[in-house]
C-alpha cells in the first residue's frame, strides 16, 4: 500500500507533517524522540514492515521538528503531547499501538494514562519519562544555570550534532507532566527495549518506569551492549519482532 502524506493544520496556524500507510488495525503510531524526525532509521523500518504486512501505520513530526512548522525552541512537552493526540484523533479510528522512542516513550505513557480506551499497547524504546527534570536539569553546571538565568536558554552539548537549545519554559513545563516515581496507571500491554550502554537514558531509569506501571503485562528487555538509538540491524529485528507479537 502506498504511503500517503499530508499536513495537519493546528489552531495556532502551524502545521504538522505526517505520513500514513492505510491497512488493518490496530494502527501503529510512531512517536519520535527529542529533536528527531519521522525519517529516522526506526521509523522507516516500521513503514516498510507495515506496508509488507498490510498494517495501518502513522508517523509525524512534532511542532518544530523535521518537516513540521514552528521553532523548536518554542516547543514544550505540553505542545508535543497535544501534537501526538491531534494526529491520533485526525488520522486513526481504531485503537492504536504507540511506538515511542525516548521522549516519545514519555509522551506515549501520558497518552495511555489519559486515553486508555484508544491505546491498545505500548512499545517503548529507551523511554525517557521526566527527562527534563530528572535527566537534563541535573546535568547543568553553575555556568549553565547562569546562562539560562540571563538568556532563558541553555545550549546543551549533544553527541548527535550542534548543541540543543534548552529553554527554561521547556524545563518548567516538563515538570508538570512528571509521572515518576509512580504509580503509572497503564493497564495495556507494555514492552520496553532498553540499551545497557545508553549514555542518554540509563537503563535504571527505564527500569523504574517498568516497575511503576500498574498493569501486569509488562516486559522489560535489556540489550546489554545497546546504545540509545537501538538502530543496528539486530536492534531493528528485535523491534519488529516485538511489534509483531503485540499486533
Amino acid at each position: 500500500m502506498a504511503e500517503e502524506t499530508g499536513r495537519l493544520a493546528q489552531p495556532d496556524g502551524s502545521t504538522l507533517a505526517w505520513r500514513r500507510i492505510p491497512g488493518r488495525g490496530p494502527a501503529v503510531v510512531w512517536l519520535g524522540g527529542f529533536r528527531s524526525d519521522m525519517s529516522g532509521t526506526k521509523a522507516e523500518a516500521l513503514a516498510e514492515w507495515a506496508a509488507s504486512m498490510g498494517q495501518a501505520y502513522v508517523r509525524f513530526d512534532y511542532f518544530g521538528h523535521g518537516e513540521s512548522s514552528g521553532a523548536f525552541e518554542e516547543g514544550t512537552i505540553s505542545r508535543w503531547r497535544s501534537d501526538a493526540l491531534a494526529v491520533i484523533e485526525a488520522l486513526t479510528e481504531e485503537p492504536v499501538i504507540l511506538v515511542g522512542s525516548s521522549m516519545g516513550g514519555w509522551i506515549s505513557c501520558i497518552l495511555a494514562m489519559a486515553h486508555p480506551e484508544r491505546v491498545a499497547a505500548l512499545l517503548l524504546i529507551a523511554p525517557a519519562p521526566d527527562f527534563t527534570e530528572k535527566l537534563m536539569a541535573p546535568e547543568m553546571t553553575e555556568a549553565d544555570r547562569r546562562q539560562m538565568a540571563e538568556t532563558g536558554v541553555w545550549l546543551r552539548p549533544s553527541d548527535y550534532g550542534d548543541p540543543y537549545p534548552i529553554t527554561r519554559n521547556l524545563l518548567d513545563d516538563g515538570s508538570t507532566w512528571s509521572i515518576l516515581p509512580g504509580p503509572v496507571a497503564i493497564g495495556c500491554p507494555v514492552r520496553i527495549l532498553q540499551g545497557g550502554a545508553d549514555p542518554d537514558v540509563p537503563w535504571q531509569h527505564a527500569l523504574v518506569l517498568a516497575e511503576a506501571i500498574t498493569g501486569k503485562d509488562v516486559v522489560f528487555s535489556l540489550i546489554k551492549d545497546g546504545d540509545h538509538r537501538l538502530s543496528r540491524p539486530r536492534d531493528i529485528e528485535r523491534l519488529l519482532a516485538t511489534l509483531g507479537e503485540l499486533v
